[in-house]
């Protein structure tokens, strides 16, 4: 009788050896386990997509804890824990204390951690790595979204996963935004950062260090104008959501065997990639900024707009000369344009530009609820009001935004962008 169940399992073990769908990956890590560098094991999400392990890069010899694509034959790294903290030799242990989750390097010296100040939870806690790669620390009752304690999506290092959000959390004041790698071998906070401004109109700015060098525009119903995603794909969905708790961008794929992710490039660009089961590299999908002219952050100065069709680039909008002629034929055009006209905040028009990107929206005013003729009307009505847009151009165009001051950081596009009205004294209305 031994003998009989024996070999039943010997059996069941060489099925499972032999049978991938049976084989036993293993995704969370308990309050009593640790993963250690020597050990060499790794938690892999179920899916088996992720993989959550210690790696070091090609040329150095320091450690980090990351979390990489399992399948992916070229070995491609979604986020890291200590990239600024990394273990300086093969000694390094991940495991839960108390109620967070620690690294632990030479002589358990703690070099990265969740650092939680939460109250002894009820039960214990453990660490689990999601099928969407997102690794998360939870009571271990409560598998709901709502109960975790903490989770890397919340922090991320240079890539956006399909269902993680870039932007605001609201109610913690938490933003979550990218940071490249300093290079393509170090995984430390490098100089490029793409990150949310959350004001009435929310725009994504990439910045080198302090410097901002791209706005993305704001969000129009569909897209950031320039951000040059294709809206048709049947197998990606697009999401930016904006209310009391939250304002941020997420994006989800519709197809499980197509791999995705956006990432702030080293070389400082924004890059979608895509990969599909028979790729042999990730397939550059788009990139941003797209054109070294138009889409540097305020490549023309006030009142002007940059035209790739134009030369040079740089135009005054109708209505406005150059400030400074001398500069502007030096092709300086910083300084921009002034109106040839001041307004007299009576009988002023409007000249309609069409397929720009709307100006920097720091001083912007929006209200959703009116169409665009009421629009027009509370501009007209404002003195310091200098242009006005629809919010959103789906259904022939929706809400109202409302500029008052300098216009700033205006482009046109091919195919792209909305109509932007800026207002113009009588004389100038030609």
């Amino acid at each position: 009788e031994n003998s009989c169940t024996l070999s039943f399992l010997l059996v069941f073990f060489v099925m499972i050896l032999f049978h991938p769908a049976l084989s036993i990956y293993i995704n969370t890590l308990s309050a009593t386990e640790s993963l250690t560098i020597s050990s060499k094991r790794t938690l892999v999400s179920p899916g088996n997509v992720f993989e959550l392990g210690f790696f070091k890069t090609t040329l150095s010899s320091r450690w980090y804890l990351g979390i990489w694509y399992k399948k992916v034959s070229e070995r491609t790294y979604v986020w890291v824990a200590n990239r600024d903290n990394p273990l300086s030799n093969s000694i390094g242990t991940l495991k839960i204390s108390g109620n967070n989750l620690v690294l632990l390097g030479h002589s358990n010296k703690s070099v990265w951690s969740t650092n939680l100040t939460r109250g002894n939870e009820r039960s214990p806690v453990v660490a689990e790595l999601l099928a969407n790669g997102n690794f998360v620390m939870r009571d271990s009752n409560n598998n709901d979204a709502s109960g975790f304690l903490w989770q890397s999506f919340d922090y991320p290092t240079d890539t956006l996963l399909p269902e993680m959000k870039l932007g605001y959390d609201l109610k913690t004041g938490l933003n979550r935004f990218l940071i490249s790698w300093r290079s393509s071998n170090d995984p430390s906070s490098g100089n490029f950062s793409y990150k949310l401004e959350n004001r009435e109109l929310p725009e994504f700015y990439l910045q080198q260090n302090d410097i901002r060098a791209h706005r993305s525009g704001p969000w129009n119903g569909i897209g950031f104008s320039a951000i040059p995603e294709d809206r048709k794909l049947s197998y990606m969905v697009y999401n930016f959501t904006e209310n009391s708790e939250e304002v941020a961008y997420t994006f989800l794929m519709t197809n499980d065997s197509i791999y995705s992710r956006i990432q702030m490039s080293s070389e400082g660009d924004l890059r979608r990639l895509m990969w599909t089961p028979n790729s042999i590299a990730w397939n550059l999908f788009w990139s941003s900024p797209v054109d070294l002219k138009c889409d540097v952050y305020k490549a023309c100065g006030p009142y002007s707009y940059c035209d790739l069709n134009t030369s040079p680039v740089c135009n005054c909008i109708q209505g406005f000369k150059p400030l400074n002629v001398q500069q502007w034929d030096l092709r300086d055009w910083s300084s921009g344009c002034i109106r040839r006209t001041p307004l007299s905040c009576s009988g002023d028009g409007f000249t309609r530009m069409r397929r720009m990107k709307l100006p920097e929206t720091t001083k912007a005013i929006v209200d959703r609820s009116i169409g665009v003729k009421e629009c027009e009307k509370r501009c007209l009505s404002d003195c310091n009001c200098t242009a006005y847009a629809n919010v959103d151009i789906r259904n022939g165009g929706t809400g109202c935004a409302i500029w008052t001051g300098a216009l700033e950081d205006i482009r046109t596009y091919f195919a792209e962008g909305q109509d932007l009205n800026v207002r113009l004294a009588p004389a100038d209305l030609v």
